[in-house]
């Protein structure tokens, strides 16, 4: 447990500052630990995001009126996957206690678009979608949920479906991911390529750490496949 109090004091931040500082006040106690940096307010650190995640993670996870094992398993293994051995134990041990919790979820994502940038929250929404995809199904209710978080975090209704149909592998789910539809020109598709790989660039969370940008990786290759499908549909280079 001492690691985890250190984990969490390594980077809170602005999130002590807020309602999600309410939720995990009580996961801290005599914990902290300020021997790794602190993160000051108005700055979004790797724990920052990660916090911020899993409070997320729990609504979507709660959104069908039940929590699975299978759930947390995929949490385990998704945590494991991208962020480490020990990051994803202290994570799980937090998103437990934080799935106990009443979360005003709206006033968390009013800290999170006031703290943190957008191609971040960008980041946030992707993540979202795949915990909420771990069966290889999007239960209604997980998008109600994770449609109430996209607009309380600030994404454009653009942005949304463009990230929501990455999950996809038909044709018209490109389109979607480059945010145009079928009837625009190459010359309008290889442009709405350039600004969705500019967007979602995973340099674009580079400050956020390696684990983090490594993730953003997936986002910026579905963009890159949509394009190459769309290419191969109308033929052209």
């Amino acid at each position: 447990m001492a690691k985890f109090g250190k984990w969490i004091a390594g980077g809170l931040g602005w999130v002590l500052l807020g309602p999600i500082g309410g939720i995990i006040g009580f996961a801290i106690g005599s914990l902290l630990d300020t021997s790794e940096a602190i993160t000051y307010p108005g700055q979004t650190g790797r724990n920052n995001f990660i916090v911020s995640l899993l409070v997320l993670v729990a609504e979507v996870m709660k959104a069908d009126g039940k929590v699975l094992k299978v759930e947390l398993d995929y949490v385990k293994r998704y945590f494991l996957k991208n962020f480490g051995e020990a990051a994803a134990s202290d994570a799980l041990i937090l998103l437990r206690d934080i799935l106990k919790k009443n979360v005003p979820l709206r006033d968390v994502c009013f800290q999170i678009r006031d703290n943190m940038d957008y191609p971040s929250r960008l980041q946030l929404l992707h993540l979202l979608f795949g915990i909420a995809n771990a069966d290889g199904v999007f239960h209604p209710k997980e998008v109600n949920v994770i449609t109430n978080i996209a607009g309380w975090l600030g994404i454009s209704s653009a942005d949304f479906e463009s990230v929501k149909s990455m999950f996809f592998n038909d044709i018209d789910a490109s389109y979607r991911v480059l945010e145009i539809d079928r009837n625009a020109t190459v010359d309008q598709i290889k442009k709405a390529y350039r600004n969705m790989a500019l967007k979602h660039h995973p340099d674009k969370v580079n400050y956020l750490g390696e684990d983090i940008r490594k993730s953003a990786e997936e986002k910026f290759q579905k963009v890159n496949e949509a394009y190459e499908k769309i290419k191969k549909e109308r033929n052209f280079i």
